[in-house]
């Protein structure tokens, strides 16, 4: 089985992390791989180490004719079974081909994107079932639609220690990850914080709110109780040293920052974004707050402060379906199965 994979994700980002993960994992499974990426020397060299050939794109705009050349160049070296396009722009620079060419031609949506841009796929794949049953509202048949899930970062890791970035060792730790944009809510949180006392939080990110972020938090008088940790790749480290993951977002498709904490024992307080909200049981696995409610986010984050052995419950809670669902292990095997399946 042959795989070329189609990246035209930017340098930072989760999708682009599970992107790294997952075709690393593919090849050490067995499955021989090709990668087109869009220009990333660090994310290049990270998967060439892997043994994966790498061939760097600039998935430009409409001037931008080399990209297509230089995927259409790599399809013709390689000669794969399979092609999986990442974002929308790796769909729209794949090279056009009839119906029923090789290779099989599928994408992978992380959200609730246009269509428009897929029309010439044969398979498309859902990280939620949400997303399935949206692609299928659009058209999309039910046969050439399928749920392939991500999986966690699940490296075992010290935490970093809380004097490396001036956090008593006593304080409630909260840790947010994500890029720093409006649809994160990191702002919620923010606001949320003024009403959790002694309570410090990590915010791993970068992205255009940072500088909004920063004066919001020293216009709430939070700057002693904030630390902006700009862009992480440790984020087992990061859950080792936290006691509660808060997932605060307007709009979240998956949530994986969730099933990263639900790998790692770390209780989680989220919105009722539906990614989230389709994964945790409210008071079961995690707990729950209204989009945009900072009241009831600080009475959440409060409850799992003062409450260790309901913390500790929605922690074992969140990590068993983590190993029912969402192991690198049982994604591996899906991803598998479909390529078997839709190869032919």
């Amino acid at each position: 089985m042959r795989v070329a994979q189609i990246m035209a994700g930017a340098a930072h980002g989760g999708a682009e992390l599970f992107f790294e993960r997952l075709v690393i994992a593919l090849a050490q499974a067995g499955v021989e791989q090709e990668a087109v990426i869009r220009l990333a020397p660090a994310r290049a060299a990270k998967l060439r180490a892997a043994g994966i050939a790498t061939q760097e794109a600039p998935f430009g705009g409409r001037l931008d004719f080399s990209t297509r050349q230089i995927i259409q160049r790599r399809i013709a070296a390689f000669q794969p079974d399979i092609a999986l396009c990442w974002m929308s722009r790796a769909a729209q620079k794949f090279p056009l081909r009839r119906k029923g060419d090789a290779p099989v031609l599928c994408a992978r949506l992380g959200g609730y994107y246009s269509l428009k841009y897929y029309r010439h796929c044969d398979h498309l794949i859902g990280n939620t079932r949400d997303i399935c049953s949206y692609i299928q509202s659009q058209g999309w048949p039910k046969s050439r639609v399928h749920y392939l899930p991500n999986f966690a970062d699940t490296r075992p890791a010290p935490p970093v220690p809380r004097e490396l970035l001036h956090t008593a060792a006593d304080a409630p730790l909260l840790l947010a990850m994500g890029r720093l944009h409006k649809n994160k809510g990191f702002d919620v949180l923010l606001a949320a914080l003024v009403n959790v006392p002694r309570a410090c939080l990590w915010l791993a990110g970068e992205g255009p709110e940072e500088a909004a972020l920063r004066a919001q938090a020293v216009r709430l008088g939070l700057e002693q109780r904030v630390r902006f940790l700009g862009w992480r790749e440790d984020a087992p480290a990061l859950l080792a040293a936290a006691d509660i993951l808060v997932c605060p977002s307007r709009i979240e498709p998956l949530g994986n920052v969730v099933i990263e904490a639900w790998a790692h024992g770390v209780p989680v307080v989220a919105s009722r974004a539906k990614g989230p909200a389709a994964l945790i049981g409210h008071n079961v696995s995690g707990l729950l707050v209204d989009i945009e409610d900072a009241d009831a986010l600080a009475a959440e984050i409060l409850k799992a402060i003062r409450q260790p052995q309901l913390a500790a419950d929605l922690a074992s809670a969140g990590q068993a379906a983590y190993l029912q669902h969402f192991t690198r292990e049982a994604v591996v095997q899906r991803y598998q199965a479909f390529f078997m399946e839709v190869a032919g």
